[in-house]
């Protein structure tokens, strides 16, 4: 038997969501090194993943991902192109929509700043994409490089 509906509620905004939330990454390559970032909050807390959040209302995507970008790291990149979509959705135990998010992910270069930790950001680290291995990653995270550096890569 389900549990009732009742059990399975939330006050946050990004939490049973009446749409989906647009958001953007990027994934910036130096020297032939992609930037990760490990989140300090749900989802994937704890997880690295490229550094990114929501769009504001009136945000280009390109913007909002180089913002996110700058605001989380202290990073400065070049924007090379758009990369993949990526869908992330939760259910809860009733099978309610409990989080979903709409990524678009970007390429990028980068172009000043070491990283810094902060937020949203706890760690930051740069990493050759073929070396993932081992690193608690967020689900996915390898194609999404893999596609981001073959559009950096022909960018050169």
């Amino acid at each position: 038997m389900r549990p009732s509906i009742g059990f399975c509620s939330s006050d946050s905004r990004r939490h049973y969501p009446a749409q989906p939330a647009v958001a953007v990454s990027i994934a910036v390559f130096r020297r032939g090194e992609v930037l990760l970032a490990s989140r300090t909050a749900p989802p994937h807390a704890d997880l690295f993943t490229l550094p990114g959040g929501l769009v504001e209302t009136g945000e280009t995507l390109e913007s909002a991902a180089l913002r996110e970008l700058r605001e989380e790291t202290g990073i400065l990149a070049r924007m090379v192109g758009f990369n993949q979509p990526v869908q992330h959705i939760v259910r809860d135990d009733c099978g309610r929509v409990e989080r979903h998010y709409v990524i678009l992910s970007f390429a990028g270069i980068w172009l000043d700043g070491e990283g810094r930790a902060g937020p949203e950001a706890g760690e930051i680290l740069w990493r050759a994409p073929e070396n993932l291995f081992g690193l608690p990653v967020t689900p996915g995270l390898a194609d999404v490089i893999a596609g981001a550096k073959r559009i950096v890569d022909g960018a050169r």
